[in-house]
């Protein structure tokens, strides 16, 4: 009795690593899309959950609420550039600065994989007790690698709602 051994052909193999490769080929570039994606709707919605904050402890607190761009998460850092991390604070006397006694009340971190956040002229955005947006008339821009198609504008009104478009008007 002879045993037959079964395997596969060397022209097997090659067939299916072929067909392995261009599966890849195709799968990789949306994959990569998907996750870039995903980063930069949750960075918008890091964004939106801050003004949603800021607006509701003004609300809450009787007092205004300041969101700026910051480098250590201590104070405002006065910039048009907020992919170095943002911070909420009760700004008790409505100037735009941590003064001593005003809390902190929550940081956000500096923007991942190289994604930039701006402002066209504002620094900050205050709330006043009635979750107004105080002296705030612009557009933050939120842009990854793959330019303004695929950025994302949050934009708020004069009445201090918050939301997100899909496209931005220009990225750095």
């Amino acid at each position: 009795m002879t045993t037959k051994l079964t395997g596969f052909t060397l022209i097997e193999l090659m067939v299916t690593i072929a067909v392995l490769g261009i599966l890849l080929s195709i799968g990789i570039p949306s994959y990569q899309n998907m996750v870039l994606n995903s980063r930069i709707t949750a960075q918008a919605n890091q964004v939106i959950t801050a003004l949603n904050y800021a607006r509701s402890e003004a609300v809450k607190r009787a007092a205004p609420a300041t969101v700026c761009s910051t480098n250590g998460g201590a104070a405002c850092a006065g910039s048009t550039n907020w992919s170095t991390g943002w911070l909420v604070f009760a700004d008790a006397n409505g100037n735009g600065v941590v003064n001593a006694g005003e809390a902190v009340l929550r940081v956000w971190p500096a923007l991942n994989s190289g994604n930039t956040l701006n402002t066209g002229k504002d620094l900050r955005v205050t709330f006043a007790a009635s979750g107004f947006a105080t002296g705030f008339n612009d557009t933050f821009r939120l842009c990854d690698k793959r330019g303004t198609a695929e950025a994302r504008s949050i934009v708020i009104n004069s009445m201090g709602r918050s939301y997100v478009q899909k496209g931005a008007t220009a990225c750095p």
